[in-house]
């Protein structure tokens, strides 16, 4: 059975990238291929080129099949968040109902293959899907052992003070979100959706979103580190600091009045 029949609307897919001109042709490549095998999920592809120093717009520009590839480049690198950002703010504009948005890392260590099951989750009441190396069949052994110890300590921090649903994975750079739910949080936090300028950011949008209660549920991923080309961009004290002034914000932050009692 075809596990995307449910989805009504398209998919758009945002790829924060900085200096990726290595990564994202095969990347593109395997968009592409995705989209020829599953036409239904009507993929848009819109790279975040930030302030790149090397050919990343250049590769973004070129065919890739039929794929449909947007560029927006930022004149300066502004970090993931701001990244992250524009991408959600520039996809909100153009959604159209049943829609979907999904997030994923432009180094090719993210599986697309997993994008149908994701759909599936969201078919099946789900509001976002998370790509989950912390449950059975997710692995990230490939990937140096202090972004393993990061991810799983960030984990634990986060899942103590903040029980969304059980869920594992909380630093994920790879999710689906309903398109309404995203709607939602750039109508009511506009700028301020995303204030962390690092990987924290991804945390911080988990978040924020909960105050409208959403459904969550997570996918296995096997992370293919041993696939990335480019440099890591992941700086550790400063990723760390960020993961705990952000626990401790929004430990102390109240609901916002206006949507406490709102729903995606």
């Amino acid at each position: 059975m075809n596990p995307t029949t449910s989805l009504t609307g398209r998919v758009h897919v945002i790829l924060p990238a900085y200096n990726e001109a290595d990564s994202l042709p095969g990347l593109l490549r395997r968009f592409a291929e995705l989209d020829t095998a599953h036409p239904e999920l009507q993929l848009r592809v819109l790279v975040i080129n930030d302030g790149s120093a090397d050919a990343t717009a250049e590769v973004a520009s070129q065919t890739y099949g039929q794929l449909d590839v947007t560029l927006h480049n930022h004149e300066r690198n502004m970090g993931l968040g701001q990244a992250m950002l524009t991408g959600l703010q520039r996809t909100v504009a153009n959604l159209e109902a049943g829609d979907v948005i999904v997030a994923m890392d432009a180094d090719d260590t993210h599986d697309v293959n997993l994008i149908p099951i994701m759909a599936e989750r969201l078919s099946r009441g789900a509001d976002v899907a998370i790509a989950s190396r912390f449950v059975s069949g997710g692995c990230d052994r490939t990937a140096p052992p202090f972004r393993r110890l990061l991810s799983r300590g960030a984990a634990v921090v986060f899942r103590t003070i903040f029980p969304l649903e059980s869920i594992g994975d909380f630093t994920s750079g790879y999710r689906m979100y309903r398109g309404s739910l995203m709607q939602n949080a750039v109508r009511h936090w506009g700028n301020r959706l995303i204030e962390e300028d690092g990987f924290a950011c991804m945390v911080e949008l988990l978040l924020k979103l909960r105050f409208w209660g959403p459904t969550l549920s997570e996918v296995p991923m096997v992370l293919r580190y041993d696939r990335k080309l480019s440099v890591s961009k992941l700086k550790l004290m400063r990723t760390l600091r960020q993961y705990l002034q952000l626990a401790i914000r929004n430990a102390v932050t109240p609901t916002p009045r206006e949507i406490r009692y709102a729903s995606c």
